[in-house]
């Protein structure tokens, strides 16, 4: 049964949880309530087998704004531990989890995505822009650095130290199109059409074995930091090894003679 939130919704269809920021009155701006489910969310996902696959969106005209600076700014709440950094460790924590949740995260970005919201995107493993998505690095445009919540990580390695500069300096809008030339999305789409857009690339992740689609997501990340070709090669002949002693594996070499979709069981 899906947890229940108020800042954010969690629609589960079947393997697949649809996961909705859902302030759209406020472009779905970053408050720490949403903070605090967020975190729950993302933690609760690391040892639940029956999410394989999730896709984050944004509710009303905007994926996500960023910080509601509004709130942090007018409302006396209590500051959490964040890992001794208080809100700013408990927001940075979030998108930690992103990347250690063994499940895919597809996000479908619209309109804009600025700030903690961009790094929501990039924190992603895959992304589909709507033709009115505007991602940018807030961050330096309210006197701060753009070093924030993992972008600094991110950014250069999905797009390059050049691109990353210029958006992190300056804080300038990529707009989709820009976006998908630089291979930052991998498809650019009319807004209404997102998520008629992202079944097919559901289907492909979930024609997938699940440990084999797990194991890639975890292989992928630590190759991207690998000191060595070696190291990578030892992640990845651990991977292929406890993948091919499941029996999803044999389904999956007889589906492919017989040309048909596997039929794998949990593993």
């Amino acid at each position: 049964m899906a947890r229940q939130y108020e800042s954010i919704l969690i629609e589960k269809r079947g393997e697949v949880d649809w996961l909705t920021l859902n302030r759209p009155d406020a472009l779905n701006a970053i408050t720490l309530q949403m903070v605090a489910e967020l975190n729950d969310y993302f933690g609760g996902l690391y040892n639940d087998g029956s999410v394989r696959l999730v896709v984050m969106r944004g509710a009303g005209k905007a994926f996500c704004a960023g910080l509601d600076i509004k709130e942090r700014q007018g409302e006396e709440q209590a500051i959490p531990f964040g890992g001794g950094f208080g809100f700013q460790g408990f927001l940075a924590d979030v998108y930690v989890k992103m990347r250690r949740c063994p499940q895919p995260i597809l996000s479908l970005v619209h309109g804009p995505a600025c700030g903690g919201g961009f790094a929501f995107a990039l924190a992603s493993d895959i992304r589909i822009a709507g033709e009115s998505a505007r991602m940018n690095a807030a961050f330096i445009k309210l006197g701060l650095s753009s070093c924030d919540m993992g972008v600094s990580y991110f950014l250069p390695r999905l797009v390059g130290q050049s691109l990353a500069s210029e958006l992190m300096l300056t804080g300038r809008f990529i707009t989709a199109e820009r976006a998908l030339a630089t291979s930052l999305v991998s498809e650019v789409v009319p807004d209404d059409e997102l998520e008629t857009a992202a079944q097919p690339w559901i289907d492909d992740l979930l024609a997938a074995s699940p440990m084999g689609l797990r194991m890639t997501k975890e292989g992928l990340q630590m190759a991207v930091d690998a000191p060595s070709l070696e190291a990578a090669m030892a992640i990845e002949n651990r991977n292929q090894l406890m993948t091919s002693a499941s029996p999803n594996f044999r389904e999956g070499m007889s589906a492919f003679l017989e040309k048909r979709r596997p039929d794998y069981s949990p593993d």
